[in-house]
């Protein structure tokens, strides 16, 4: 059929309105993200220093070891458990100021809201004169002495730690190597099978095992020689690197989309003053987790020697609660899941977060889920049953 002039004037015109409405749309979009920008980029330029400060929850030093220190939370309620002192301790990727990170996204706050004597170690900030130091130092001489000197203020009884991400893999190693010290085991994002269920990760999941299982022994070996250290620099890129387009558009489109807005601005801004506080992670410990863990899985293999002694999992004699993240790109999900094949069934339980790796303790929804059934855990298998009441009262408050 013949297509007559006036009919591809027509189509012509049509495509050209076409066109003029998709740039009117895409020029709208620009003005109102402009706008957007303007009014976060009016709340950036008066922000000062002591605005965004972190971890503020009062604490005192009770305990020093190298530059290792061990800081004793102050109550901030009347109210009183009668379970055993809880130790948190965090990895040596990051800072256990996460766990704190501002009064209403606090694991510390939640702890002590419920009447929970809480301990948390600080590792320090290690230099390259530190370069030598392994998981003999940090399990057994650094974390055991923290634990050594709650048990020992503890009337010598057994006590609760808290193990998160490289942390809950001391944890869990420490309490198989001296498990007459613990009366509980709590883990989060932790790996412990550090190859996972590869065959069944969902998309974007597991791309931090696959990148260091591709790099050899020699690779490894070669960065941490020439610098002494894992630079912390380098591991902050890469943890960027496994979330690309989030990591590039954070700090222009996402600021925009805040428009100003105080609290999710001030949020912000202290998640990025965490994140930019990374740490170098000391070269022999470094690469017994790159190459002995990541690269030859021998925690769940009883192959990774502490002290001279193999490390046998089923030897963790405690109550365990494992939490893990459902979407969390760096430790997946059954790398975490995989300690239930070492803990009798009666003394484990789970904890599922329908979120990511650092959303388990700096979101919103986690205060609830994480937090309180943190508590809830540990006040069931080692409260009365006259405080249980009590301390679930201070839960729903927080």
């Amino acid at each position: 059929m013949k297509v007559t002039e006036a009919e591809t004037d027509q189509k012509l015109f049509d495509e050209i309105e076409a066109a003029q409405e998709a740039w009117s749309l895409v020029w709208q979009h620009m003005l109102k993200t402009g706008e957007q920008m303007v009014k976060s980029n009016g709340f950036l330029g008066k922000i000062k220093n002591e605005d965004v400060e972190i971890a503020e929850t009062p604490s005192d030093v009770v305990f020093e070891i190298d530059k290792v220190r061990l800081f004793h939370y102050r109550p901030l309620t009347k109210i009183r458990t009668d379970i055993p002192p809880m130790i948190i301790c965090y990895g040596l990727f990051g800072r256990q100021t996460m766990i704190d990170l501002q009064e209403d996204r606090s694991l510390v706050r939640n702890l002590l809201m419920a009447g929970i004597d809480l301990y948390v170690v600080d590792w320090g900030n290690p230099t390259r004169a530190d370069q030598y130091l392994d998981f003999d130092d940090y399990v057994e001489r650094y974390l055991g002495s923290c634990v050594e000197h709650v048990y020992e203020a503890n009337d010598k009884k057994p006590v609760n730690l808290f193990g998160i991400c490289e942390g809950g893999t001391f944890a869990a190693m420490l309490a198989a190597f001296r498990p007459e010290l613990f009366a509980g085991l709590a883990l989060a994002i932790t790996p412990i099978d550090f190859h996972g269920d590869q065959e069944n990760f969902w998309r974007g999941e597991g791309f931090l095992n696959s990148w260091i299982g591709n790099l050899t022994q020699d690779d490894i070996n070669l960065v941490i020689d020439t610098h002494g250290m894992l630079p912390g620099e380098m591991t902050g890129a890469i943890f960027s690197s496994l979330t690309p387009i989030a990591s590039m558009t954070k700090y222009n489109i996402g600021l925009a989309k805040m428009e100003g807005n105080e609290a999710m601005m001030l949020n912000f801004l202290r998640m990025e003053k965490w994140i930019a506080d990374r740490p170098d992670h000391p070269g022999e410990a470094a690469r017994q987790w790159l190459n002995g863990l990541y690269r030859e899985n021998q925690l769940v293999n009883g192959e990774f020697i502490i002290c001279g002694e193999k490390i046998d999992l089923s030897k963790i004699n405690c109550p365990v609660i494992n939490i893990y993240a459902e979407q969390d790109h760096i430790i997946p999900v059954s790398c975490s899941k995989a300690l239930s094949k070492f803990v009798p069934k009666k003394n484990y339980e789970e904890i599922g977060f329908p979120g990511g790796h650092v959303g388990v303790f700096v979101s919103r929804k986690a205060q609830g889920v994480v937090a309180s059934g943190l508590i809830e855990w540990v006040i069931r298998k080692q409260g009365s049953k006259a405080k249980v009441k009590q301390v679930k009262k201070s839960i729903r408050k927080v």
